[in-house]
């Protein structure tokens, strides 16, 4: 077994301490990575406090992880030690059914997360804030060349989140896009949409980050307290990704889209939000969900933003310094990812 150094959640209420891990030897087709850094999701949150009700403790999150390989199974042949490499969202799945087939494994029924989950062999998965994790060969990605390994670990999730949807929805040069939203999700959205050529907007509850908006490469920005530019902007998106991760009113967000336009959910929510059957009836518009992405696709991701230059805005932080963060984080005062120094926990 392999030790490892970790900061856990030991119940729904209380602060993340440390722990102390072992992480499985490597398999035949397993590769074990020294972390050097994890981002801080939102979606973490959610899992430390129970939101879902699924959460079994002591729980290590993270699911932005990054460093390099320690060590590769016999049978490994796409690593070797050394490499830079990440880790997103899950750790494995079936491999063999339809969604796994096309490349899709996060809509794999037996997709097993990278934390919190029953992996197939009956362990029970701990993620990133952590100083190693060993990870089927499968389920690693490579990091470009020149690409910073803390301003890189957001990628793997809030990268991914975004890139996909873009993707799948054909931004681009023409479609007007707008990014309701400019936290760790959003802003993402927004570089990604820009380099990809779209006319973007980000649409939030303040002007308060209209000059970052405009530096990421948006070429508007809409206030939606703003009864009147709301009103004026009406019908005028083809795209919409919403990223905000809380309950908010989305109507008046749908009366943005043009006749055939396509809202995308991407914030992980508990609670229910009304929805009116009014604007989507009335422009044939479509209201959407996306979960990350498959392997391939989100090493494409990272790849297009090697060729882009696109990197996450981070603040680096300390081990000690992850419960402060969660403090700030559920306030949305950062901008715009926390990203732990691994090297901190030693």
């Amino acid at each position: 077994m392999i030790p490892a150094k970790s900061y856990a959640a030991y119940d729904n209420q209380s602060p993340l301490r440390p722990l102390d891990l072992a992480r499985r030897d490597p398999g035949p087709n397993d590769v074990a990575i020294d972390i050097t850094h994890c981002g801080i999701c939102h979606s973490d949150l959610h899992f430390v406090h129970n939101d879902l009700g699924n959460s079994l403790y002591p729980l290590v999150p993270g699911h932005e992880i990054v460093g390099h390989v320690a060590q590769v199974g016999s049978e490994v042949t796409r690593f070797k030690a050394g490499d830079r490499v990440g880790v997103g969202c899950m750790v494995n799945s079936c491999r063999t059914c339809a969604a796994c087939q096309r490349g899709e494994e996060q809509y794999c029924q037996n997709f097993v997360g990278t934390y919190g989950a029953e992996d197939r062999d009956g362990t029970r998965t701990q993620g990133g804030y952590a100083t190693a994790v060993t990870v089927d060969e499968h389920f690693v990605l490579r990091i470009p060349d020149g690409m910073p390994m803390d301003q890189t670990a957001p990628l793997l999730c809030a990268g991914i989140t975004t890139y996909s949807p873009l993707r799948t929805w054909q931004a681009g040069p023409g479609p007007r896009v707008a990014v309701v939203g400019l936290g760790g999700l959003g802003h993402m959205a927004v570089k990604r949409a820009a380099a990809m050529g779209a006319d973007v907007t980000v649409d939030s509850t303040s002007d308060g980050k209209k000059a970052d908006a405009l530096k990421m490469g948006a070429s508007d920005f809409l206030v939606s307290a703003d009864k009147p530019a709301m009103a004026a902007a009406a019908s005028r998106f083809d795209l919409i990704i919403n990223t905000v991760s809380a309950t908010h009113e989305l109507n008046s967000h749908l009366g943005l889209l043009a006749p055939d336009g396509t809202m995308v959910m991407l914030g992980l929510t508990t609670e229910a939000m009304p929805v009116s059957a009014l604007p989507l009836i009335m422009g044939r518009r479509r209201l959407a969900g996306s979960l990350i992405g498959g392997i391939a696709e989100t090493q494409e991701m990272l790849d297009f933003c090697a060729k882009h230059g696109i990197l996450s805005d981070v603040e680096v932080i300390a081990a000690d310094q992850i419960n402060v963060a969660y403090e700030r984080l559920m306030k949305s005062d950062v901008r715009y990812r926390f990203v732990i120094d691994t090297a901190t926990m030693a």
